[in-house]
């Protein structure tokens, strides 16, 4: 999964198909769902997914208001479809079910 390298690249990726992954390195749920994220990149090739380390980007948190993290915003032609948000452990499953309603 790319990795956010800057502010600017996140609202470039905004207009684009982009599903963002707030997550951080020590993060133990975020740690739990990694080894399963290619496989959702593979099953929805359509929409770009991006890593966004929630200490690094902490401003675009705040205005996003993740307040949790694993937390998902799915992006498209610069719309919020959809956020999934909170600090609860996600499964796979509740993801994909997340990511299905809105790619």
């Amino acid at each position: 999964m790319q990795q956010l390298e800057s502010e600017q690249q996140f609202e470039n990726l905004k207009n684009e198909q982009t599903v963002f992954l707030f997550t951080a390195d020590w993060c133990p749920d975020c740690k739990v769902i990694e080894p399963d994220l290619p496989q959702l990149e593979a099953k929805y090739t359509n929409y770009k997914f991006i890593s966004v380390d929630r200490d690094k980007f902490i401003d675009i948190c705040i205005d996003n208001d993740i307040l949790g993290i694993p937390s998902f915003l799915v992006y498209k032609n610069g719309k919020l479809e959809g956020s999934y948000i909170g600090k609860e452990r996600k499964s796979i499953d509740q993801i994909d079910a997340f990511l299905a309603k809105y790619i």
